[in-house]
Order: structure tokens, then sequence, then C-alpha cells
């Protein structure tokens, strides 16, 4: 099966029910007297936990195809040319990324500067303070994300990034309980947007290739950039 059209089906296996809502191992179907209840990307995310899915969905957005195809490479353009002097890297300083390139970049492209206009517009409040530099991170084909919160110290309570040139699959698990955790499918040119508890109650990673499974399916993983936009931490008195 054509992975990108499954991973727009509904869910379907299930396996037992709780009151309001049908559960699948793999799936999550709302019941018709609670489908209008759901948010509308529900179907790019899975859990065994109905709290935990409750509260990643409540706090966490996905745009599919946020960006053009046309837009992702004059992005993909500028961003090879900023990271073409960087080296990969084996391991991070807090060894939560491996094998990767990173970098910040301010003055962007025109073309390219209205899509991080565009990602400002959509994910932050309109009184955000934004931090200026926009974060790159590319990730080698058998690189990956480990388990992590993102410091409070140097960001905001928004995060928001655009996927570019491969689909992943980002986990987010309970930073109390890492048994409790939520998958979510991350396509190409896609937007992700987390705050409140996806923010600070989960740890986030993106799976390696070989753990890269969604509903059962596998998830090819390829070389993935992200570029990420952040709000300033709030100033403490």
């Amino acid at each position: 099966m054509n992975f990108q059209l499954f991973s727009r089906y509904i869910y379907k296996t299930i396996f037992h029910k709780s009151p309001g809502y049908q559960w699948g191992r793999f799936s999550f179907v709302p019941s018709k007297e609670n489908a209008h209840k759901l948010p509308k990307n529900i179907k790019f995310f899975e859990s065994a936990s109905p709290v935990a899915l409750e509260q990643v969905t409540s706090s966490m957005q996905i745009y599919l195809d946020f960006i053009t195809k046309t837009e992702e490479q004059k992005l993909l353009d500028e961003v090879e040319h900023v990271l073409k002097r960087i080296r990969y890297e084996t391991s991070h300083w807090d060894d939560a990324i491996h094998n990767y390139r990173e970098t910040e970049h301010l003055r962007w492209k025109p073309d390219n500067q209205k899509i991080i206009e565009r990602v400002r517009q959509t994910a932050f409040a309109s009184n955000a303070k934004h931090i200026k530099y926009v974060h790159i991170l590319d990730i080698a084909k058998d690189g990956f994300i480990k388990p992590h919160v993102d410091s409070v110290r140097f960001c905001g309570d928004t995060i928001s990034g655009i996927s570019l040139l491969s689909d992943s699959v980002m986990r987010l698990a309970l930073e109390q309980d890492k048994t409790v955790f939520v998958d979510i499918l991350l396509n190409r040119r896609s937007l992700y947007i987390m705050r409140g508890d996806s923010r600070y109650k989960f740890t986030h990673e993106i799976l390696d290739d070989k753990t890269s499974y969604f509903r059962g399916q596998h998830v090819p993983r390829d070389r993935r950039i992200s570029v990420i936009c952040r709000n300033e931490p709030p100033n403490e008195e």
C-alpha cells in the first residue's frame, strides 16, 4: 500500500471500547456522538492511552502540506547553502541528537522569509516575541533524535517546525512515565506546533528508520531537515 495514501486513512483496527470512544492498539476511531469533539488532525496521532492522546491532541497541531513542493525546494536551496560547510556530528552536547548538523539562520531570501512569517502567524500569538534566528536541524538518514524536553531557558512556550525531505514519526512520551506515549506522523512539507502539555510534560524524539512505524506500517526515514521557529522565554523577575 502506498504510505502517503495510507497515512490519510481513517483508523480501522479496534480491540476494545471505552465510554464515548472506540480504541484499538494502532487505532483511534471516535463514536458518532463524539466525532465532532475531536481535533481535525486526529488522524496524525496514535496512542494506547486515551488520557495521553487527549493531552497531546489538545496541545499540538499538524498542518499537512503547509508548504508546496516549489516552496520546499526554495527552502532547501537556501538551507543547503547555509549548511554546506558544516560537518555531521555523531553526538550532541547533551546526547540528544545523533548524526546531525545544525545551525541558526537570520537573513532569509524574500520568498523564504514569507514562509517563515507564515509559520509565525500560524503558530504564535500575535503579541509573541519571536527568537529572530531560525533553527535549522539536518538529521542524516541513519540519524535520530533521542527523547528530550527543550530547555525553558532557551525558548518559550511554543515550538513550530516544517519537515523537509522525509516523512518521519515523532514520539511524545510522558516525562514521568516513559511507557505512556503518543506517536505522531510528520509528513514531508507538514508543519507541527507544540504548546502546553506537549511542550512541557512530554519528551519528544524522532524515531530512527528501524523503529519508524505508525499504525503498524513502516514509515521510511530518509535524511530529514526541520526548519524550527521559537518564541523567547518569559522574562524572569
